[in-house]
């Protein structure tokens, strides 16, 4: 299991709340991605520039896309511009990975035959580890959780991560997610204008 994939079985949790945006989600886990590529040594981060190490051992699927996306050669790749790059619909690619894996399932929400459906994450082993760490309040994937509006309960006083690495990470997602906001903002706002300009006064 990847931290990955236990944020998005958090996420994908049908607890009241508001839902994950996709596009956050999958800046994070762009980044928990990294975390664990990190944690494995095959990378490390100089300069807030990813540099590779040695191979992933990960026989996860989607991890090991990941470190083959790795840039090899210097100047290596930003942190923040990892996160955009490799996280381009990277939520879509977990989902349809793990329900390729049975690692989640369609539910309808209602009784009726034409309701529409909705995807959960099935009881497997899986889901029952992402659990644990969740109720732990494991500080990496409370922190990315954090990152895309899902509350883990965890006080901003609680000590932070002992690798410098895994901190900038998590900064960068942080940064990536509230830029992307800023973004969505923006052309919320521009197209009020525009449709204001053309409904005239």
């Amino acid at each position: 299991m990847t931290t990955a994939k236990d944020l998005f079985i958090i996420a994908m949790d049908p607890s009241p709340g508001p839902a994950v945006g996709q596009g956050d989600l999958s800046l994070a886990l762009a980044g928990a991605e990294l975390i664990d590529l990190i944690g494995a040594g095959a990378v490390t981060v100089e300069d807030d520039r990813i540099v590779p190490g040695g191979p992933s051992a990960s026989d996860d699927r989607l991890l090991g896309e990941a470190a083959a996306q790795l840039t090899l050669e210097s100047p290596y790749e930003q942190i923040e511009d990892w996160l955009w790059r490799r996280g381009r619909d990277l939520s879509a690619a977990y989902r349809a990975a793990m329900e390729e894996d049975g690692e989640l399932t369609r539910k309808r929400s209602g009784r009726l035959p034409f309701a529409p459906e909705r995807v959960e994450p099935a009881d497997t082993p899986t889901r029952r580890r992402a659990a644990d760490r969740w109720e732990e309040r494991e500080p990496v994937l409370a922190a990315l959780a954090s990152a895309v509006g899902i509350d883990s309960g965890r006080s901003d006083d609680e000590p932070g991560f002992a690798d410098e690495a895994v901190t900038a990470v998590v900064a960068a997602v942080h940064d990536a997610v509230m830029e992307l906001e800023a973004v969505r903002q923006r052309r919320t706002i521009e197209n009020t204008a525009f449709a204001n300009l053309w409904r005239g006064p």
